[in-house]
Formats: structure tokens, C-alpha cells, sequence
């Protein structure tokens, strides 16, 4: 079962880019590179002998009404800082355009429209063409491609390349582009004389897919049954104590999935610079805190005489309880960011926390029943319809 759901959430990952061309209709470029995110690829001619580097993107549009754009980081691997080039259909003419950007923090924070202005760039001269000519309309899968020729500073030979696409223009104010780690993962550092790449950005679908499998299990599964054992199996006189240690083993063999996926999460972020989850990573941080002041509690658990018990339960409960709705809200919110909220595996999810609920839902009715039976039995002993035949048979038998 584990393969299997290795295997459903490796499934809207999975890409297949085309190979990377250096003829275009009009130019023939030296080198050409598939990039690793979105299936973008480009090919690109650098004249050392005047630091001029032609470029050329290869993109595809995801919306009628979006826009595909890439640009240079001068600085460093990351959206903010880029200048970017973006095509998008005109409003009034429905002509493609192309206009300069650059993405400053006030656009990631999306304190104001983006607007376009020149470049701090020796841009020599830049176009964007529709494949299929005149002809072409924009649409989902559209291919597009940006040419761009730039000046660079003299012996500077590496570049950080970023791109993206999105849904929206408002006006001539390209709108925020989707979230998924695919699409903030577009990035790529590489020497555009040798072509090797510097610090290409790393395909980190395995990890996440690790990290998104121990999560879901873990706090989304395994945390919630522990649960589930407690307030249902305690009851069972049979059982004995056994409930109690099915319960503790539960809990504690999630904690311990779930704290490598946490440490798996914290080194995703750590190998993603420039890419950020604010409420998922928040919530991941509770969930592990929760989950750590549970296992905590154990080493402090008062026995049943101590006068401090019913306190611990308080806490134990509200603790534990918040634990389990955080884990579960933050499950998907993991599926969300990682692009799959459309995908085998989380719908595999959703029939594993059905089945759970379902439980839990007749297991309460059969809760209620035998409450509402002991308390009309108590009934009718107080009431002395029980407990006539008992003394008789008691009196018999003395």
C-alpha cells in the first residue's frame, strides 16, 4: 500500500519535455538546454567577443488570457530582482505584445499591479512570436517563443535564468502565476559559454513526494487512529489495558514518521531558496509542536488517584484533538502546493480519511446505544425493577 501510494503521488509530477532545438524559422543558435520546470526549453549564441548573448525562449501559454514571460536575475537565483520580458495578447488589439518588467519585493507581496517599465539592462532588441504565424491564437498549450538580445558585463558569463506563466492580465499588468512547487521552482543558473550549468535548479519531485507520503501517513492517517483507539476501545472491559498501549504505540510510531517529515519539510526549504508555503509551513510547525508537547505528556501523566489527573486530561484532549484537525488541514493544504489537488493520491486519501470517519461515525452510535442501555438499566434499578431476583437468588443460595 505504501508503493502504491508512492506511486499515485509521483503521478502529477511527472513531465515529459520535449527535446531543446537550436533552429527557429529565422536563426540557428550554438546551444540549446531543456529547462526543468513547465516543458520550456532554450537555445542561445554567445559572441565573447562583444559579451552579446542571443537568447531564445520556448514557453506555452496556460490560460486564453495569460501570459508567458522569462528574464535575468543579475543577482541571484531567485523571482525577486528578475528583468523580466512578458508576452500576453493585447487588450485592444489582441496582438501579442511584448514589454519589460522588473519583479521588485512590493510585486511578491502583491502590494501593487505590475507595471511595466524599461529595463536597467543592455537590451539590444527582443520579439515574441507565435508558432503558426498570423494565424496563431492564444490558448491552453500555445506555444510561444521570446527572443531577446542582450549585452552583459565583460568576463560575466553566468546567468540566473527565470520563467514562468500565468492565468491572468489585467490591462497590461500580468497577475500572480500559480504556486505550485513546479512553477515556483523555475529558476536555473548556468554558463552560457560553456553551457554547463552552475546551479541548475534540483529536481526535488523525490523528496517532496517522500516528505507529502510520511506527512499524510503520519499526521493525516496514523495520528487520528491512535485517537480513534483511545476513546473507543477504552470502554471495551475485555480489553483490559490493552487499549492503552495500542494507543500509545500508535501515536508514538506517527510522531515518529511524522518528525522525518517535518525535518524532510525543513530541508525541501533549505535546498528551494527563493521558494516559500507561508501557511503550509506554519501549520507544519504546529502540527510538529502538538505533536511533540502528546509525546511529552506520556513522561507526565499523573496516576488515576493524583488530584492533578483530571487537568492532565483537559490538556491531553485539547491538545491532542487540535493536533489531529491541524494535521488533517494541512494534508491538503500540502496537496495544494504541490499541485495535486486533482490527483490520484490525494483522492486515495480522501477514501482512507473516509473510511476513518466512518468508523469513528458507528463507533459513536454504538457508544450512545450503550450509554443510553446502561442508563435505562440504572434506571430500573433504582426504580427496583432489577435487583428483586438477584437478592432472591442471593437468599437461596446462603
Amino acid at each position: 500500500m505504501l508503493l502504491l501510494y508512492l506511486f499515485l503521488l509521483l503521478l502529477p509530477h511527472t513531465a515529459f519535455s520535449s527535446h531543446c532545438t537550436t533552429q527557429t524559422n529565422t536563426k540557428t543558435f550554438q546551444k540549446c538546454m531543456n529547462l526543468p520546470t513547465q516543458q520550456a526549453s532554450i537555445a542561445w549564441t554567445f559572441h565573447p567577443y562583444n559579451s552579446t548573448l542571443e537568447l531564445a525562449f520556448f514557453g506555452t501559454f496556460i490560460s486564453p488570457s495569460g501570459w508567458v514571460g522569462c528574464g535575468i536575475n543579475p543577482t541571484s537565483p531567485e523571482m525577486t530582482g528578475t528583468r523580466a520580458l512578458i508576452a500576453f495578447p493585447d487588450p485592444n488589439s489582441g496582438q501579442i505584445v511584448l514589454l519589460p518588467y522588473i519583479l521588485d519585493p512590493t510585486v511578491k507581496l502583491q502590494k501593487s499591479p505590475l507595471l511595466s517599465r524599461p529595463l536597467d539592462l543592455h537590451l539590444l532588441s527582443s520579439t515574441a512570436t507565435m508558432y503558426g504565424g498570423k494565424l496563431a491564437t492564444v490558448h491552453n498549450g500555445a506555444a510561444i517563443q521570446i527572443y531577446a538580445s542582450i549585452k552583459l558585463k565583460p568576463n560575466k558569463t553566468k546567468i540566473h535564468l527565470v520563467w514562468n506563466r500565468g492565468l491572468y492580465v489585467q490591462g497590461y499588468s500580468p497577475t500572480i502565476h500559480p504556486t505550485t512547487s513546479s512553477d515556483l521552482s523555475s529558476i536555473a543558473t548556468f554558463d552560457v559559454l560553456s553551457g554547463s550549468s552552475a546551479s541548475q535548479h534540483r529536481d526535488l519531485t523525490g523528496l517532496r513526494v517522500i516528505h507529502g507520503t510520511l506527512n499524510a501517513i503520519s499526521w493525516g492517517l496514523l495520528l487520528p487512529m491512535g485517537a480513534i483507539s483511545a476513546r473507543y476501545l477504552r470502554h471495551i472491559q475485555a480489553l483490559g489495558t490493552t487499549w492503552f498501549y495500542a494507543h500509545a504505540g500508535i501515536q508514538l510510531f506517527a510522531f515518529t514518521l511524522g518528525t522525518a517529515g517535518f525535518a524532510l519539510g525543513i530541508r525541501l526549504g533549505q535546498l528551494s531558496p527563493g521558494v516559500e508555503y507561508g501557511l503550509h509551513r506554519k501549520l507544519g510547525i504546529a502540527v510538529f509542536c502538538l505533536g511533540a508537547l502528546q509525546t511529552l505528556a506520556l513522561f507526565f501523566r499523573p496516576n488515576a488517584r493524583n488530584k492533578f489527573r483530571k487537568y492532565w486530561k483537559s490538556y491531553h484532549h485539547f491538545v491532542g484533538y487540535s493536533c489531529v484537525v491541524l494535521g488533517f488541514v494541512n494534508v491538503f493544504q500540502g496537496f495544494e502546493v504541490m499541485g495535486a489537488s486533482r490527483s490520484y493520491a490525494k483522492l486515495c486519501y480522501c477514501l482512507g480519511l473516509s473510511t476513518l470517519i466512518g468508523i469513528c461515525i458507528a463507533l459513536e452510535v454504538n457508544s450512545w446505544v450503550v450509554f443510553c442501555r446502561k442508563s435505562k438499566e440504572e434506571k430500573l434499578r433504582r426504580e427496583g425493577l432489577i435487583g428483586v431476583s438477584d437478592k432472591g437468588s442471593s437468599a437461596i443460595h446462603h
